[in-house]
Order: C-alpha cells, then structure tokens, then sequence
C-alpha cells in the first residue's frame, strides 16, 4: 500500500511575542484592584470576608473558597448581570478575570478571519467541554458577546446546578447543556450530525492523580501566604474547589490534550476551531508535535497571565484562511 504524503506542517503563530510578559487582555473588564466597595454593593454577603492586608489595604482571603465564591458572585452581578450564581460545596470556583481572558482571546481569533471585526450573537456557536456546575465561560461568553453554547459534563449533578443558574438568568434558550455518557471520549457520543461550532474550548483537568491535586493546592495557598486550611474545614481544601474529574485524569493534561487533538480530526468538518487551555508550558512541544502530525492547518498559542500565574490557550483548526473566512460569511 502506498504511503500518503508528508502533510504540511500547519501555520505556528503566538499572539504574544515570546519576549513579551502578558497580562490581563485589554477588553478584560479586571484591571487593576479590585473595586471592593462597589463589588460589597452588588453582592453585601462579600463584606464579611474582607481582610485587611500587610499594607493596611482591603482585599479578601483568596485561600478560602467561601470568599471567592462570594467575590464571583459579586463580579457576575455587577459587570456582566448575572444576578444568581451558585455551586454545590467542593465543585470548582473559577477566578473570572483568568476565565474571561480565554473567551477574549477566541474573540480576536474569530476576528482575524473576519476582517477585525468580531463575531458576535447567538449565530457563533461555541461548544465548552467540561462546562462544569459554574457554567461559567457560557454565562460569560453570553453576556461579553451574546454567543450560543453547547456546555458538556459527564457529572449530572454538575449539569443539574449549571441548569439551574441558567435558569435564574433567563438564559436557557442560548444556553444548552448535554451529558456525556461515553466516558473517555470528548466530541464522540456528543456532537450530533447537524452541530456545526465556530469554538470548542476546554479546561482540562491537569493533575495525573487526587494526591498530585492535593499537593498543587498546598502550593496555591503557600503562595497566597497562606497555608492554613479554611475556616469551618478540618481538612486542607483546594482553594478554588473542585471534584475529581474536574482537577485530574488519569495521565494528567498531556494525555487529555492527545486525546482531544485524536478526537478532532474526526469532528473537523463540523468545527472552525478547537481550542483548550494548556497550564502547564512543558506539555507545548508534544503538542505541537502531535498537531502537526494531525494535519492542523493552522496552530495559535495565546499567552495570557493575572498576576504571576502564567497561562496560555492553544487553538487549531483544519481549515485553511478562506475556508474559515468562508463559515464566518455563512
């Protein structure tokens, strides 16, 4: 049997140059402090987690997930009118400046193929693998840019509570959420022949085991300069929260980045771009190598940051520029 030809390798472009420190995007509503007597307004149950610093400032106890599900509440009313938000105890509360950044770096990557000008309404479909019970980057992405959702989860309770929030806010109909049943598998089981996505994006869990989980959270809270455990705990608690699934797999962030990059191949005719947030910077080289090898034709690596955690999302798509050009004119 004949061999295929050697594909090309795909077009490698980094929105921030290697040399460069990023921050918060500038469309990022979050820069700066914290505008805390504003924020107490539109959420009071916040006022009994303030803390007074070293330097006599306010700010809050970022190692007591009480107080950052408080301050997200707070954030969700406020800019973006999100009235109800909420989450069963010990499920992920993710930090909305950090989450936010991601949605407006796949803004500027819609944008670059239509002409700079970003796609926005409910006709840009965007499919959030592991939507998780805060559903939060569908309620974000609905209030920045008015897009539609798909958000996926294998834990039906996670979907329950994300249903519910949805609900609250009156965004049921732009906001779908499905189960995936087929344990091990991303698109497979859960696209359906007519979907068609402008986006999918995800935030892997990037710990290989619960221990590896456990050990990471030790470290947040050392860094926040504080390594108690919350008030009311008698265990050390992840900071943010989370269950299982949510912050491990077996194999860690690499093998589920292989495995979505296998997975997309399959699904390409039906997605413009793929895209997951990579936490950890060692992994970029295996991927890119394994992209490559996929056929991608197009790779972008996005750096972003808040304060001194540096991240970075990764997109690709199968489509060369005028074809994407093209699904963005339809």
């Amino acid at each position: 049997m004949n061999s295929p030809p050697p594909r090309p390798s795909p077009r490698r472009t980094a929105a921030t140059p290697a040399a460069a420190t990023p921050g918060l995007h500038p469309r990022n509503r979050h820069q700066g402090r914290y505008d805390l007597p504003r924020l107490v307004a539109a959420n009071p149950a916040l006022k009994a987690h303030l803390v007074r610093t070293p330097a006599g400032t306010q700010s809050i106890d970022f190692s007591d997930p009480l107080a950052v599900r408080e301050l997200n509440r707070a954030l969700l009313a406020s800019d973006y009118g999100i009235r109800h938000w909420d989450i069963p105890e010990g499920y992920l509360c993710p930090p909305v400046p950090g989450r936010v950044d991601y949605l407006h770096g796949l803004a500027d990557l819609l944008a670059a193929d239509a002409g700079g000008t970003i796609p926005r309404g409910p006709h840009v479909r965007v499919l959030d693998i592991g939507v998780g019970a805060n559903c939060i980057y569908p309620l974000l992405g609905q209030a920045e840019y008015g897009w539609s959702f798909v958000g996926s989860d294998i834990d039906p309770d996670a979907l329950q509570c994300a249903a519910a929030n949805l609900q609250a806010n009156g965004l049921a109909k732009v906001i779908e959420l499905r189960q995936q049943h087929a344990r091990g598998s991303l698109f497979a089981g859960l696209l359906q022949p007519q979907d068609r996505f402008q986006l999918t994006m995800c935030n892997p869990p990037f710990h290989s085991s619960a221990k590896e989980a456990a050990q990471g959270s030790q470290r947040k809270r050392r860094n926040l300069g504080n390594a108690r455990a919350p008030r009311g705990s008698r265990a050390p608690a992840l900071n943010f929260g989370g269950q299982a699934n949510e912050l491990w797999c077996t194999g860690g962030e690499a093998s589920f980045l292989r495995r979505m990059i296998k997975e997309s191949v399959v699904f390409q005719t039906q997605v413009l771009w793929f895209s997951s947030l990579v936490a950890k910077s060692e992994h970029l080289p295996d991927l890119h190598k394994q992209l490559t090898k996929a056929g991608a034709a197009e790779v972008r690596e996005v750096a972003m940051a808040q304060g001194h955690k540096q991240s970075r999302f990764v997109a690709w798509s199968f489509h060369a520029p005028a074809a994407r050009r093209a699904w963005l004119q339809e």
